[in-house]
């Protein structure tokens, strides 16, 4: 005897990507940055920081962290590839006022702290705060992409991104 139905269900799972900062959320759309605006990168949502800390939007791995300590790329557990970049233009930084607290190939949960950033000196020296939360696999992906309505996010609480 064959049971079907439990394929069904799980072709349809459910990934949340939650706040990695307390913030504005604004849309990509919205970035003033071409590669992020024009979803070059790929899908996502971008958030203003009103902390200088960032942290692990799922459950996941560690995949890719900038050597300008500036973004940091996560595999969640279903697949999906997410980069958090701070600011725009801050790789001209060469790292200043960023502390990284992750490793290439570490495994984390929600919440997890992956790093620590300079909110002031971000704000004085690059181009802006603003700061995308990008799908970078999105393209070779079949799946939807639901943005949050909330205009705060709030650390680990809130719901930027439902992907199904």
């Amino acid at each position: 005897m064959k049971r079907w139905g439990f394929k069904i269900f799980r072709k349809f799972k459910r990934q949340n990507v939650y706040a990695p900062m307390d913030g504005e959320i604004v849309l990509l759309s919205e970035v003033p940055d071409p590669v992020f605006s024009q979803k070059m990168m790929g899908e996502g949502i971008a958030m203003i920081p009103t902390d200088g800390r960032v942290h692990a939007p799922v459950n996941g791995k560690v995949i890719q962290i900038a050597p300008t300590k500036h973004a940091v790329g996560m595999r969640a557990d279903d697949g999906t590839e997410i980069l958090i970049h701070v600011g725009l233009e801050t790789v001209s930084l060469q790292g200043k006022g960023f502390k990284v607290k992750v490793s290439v190939g570490e495994t984390v949960s929600v919440g997890d702290l992956l790093m620590e950033f300079d909110l002031a000196y971000i704000r004085t020296h690059a181009k802006s705060l603003v700061s995308p939360i990008v799908i970078t696999n999105s393209r070779n992906r079949d799946q939807k992409y639901t943005l949050t309505k909330e205009k705060e996010g709030k650390m680990g609480e809130t719901v930027i991104m439902t992907i199904k």
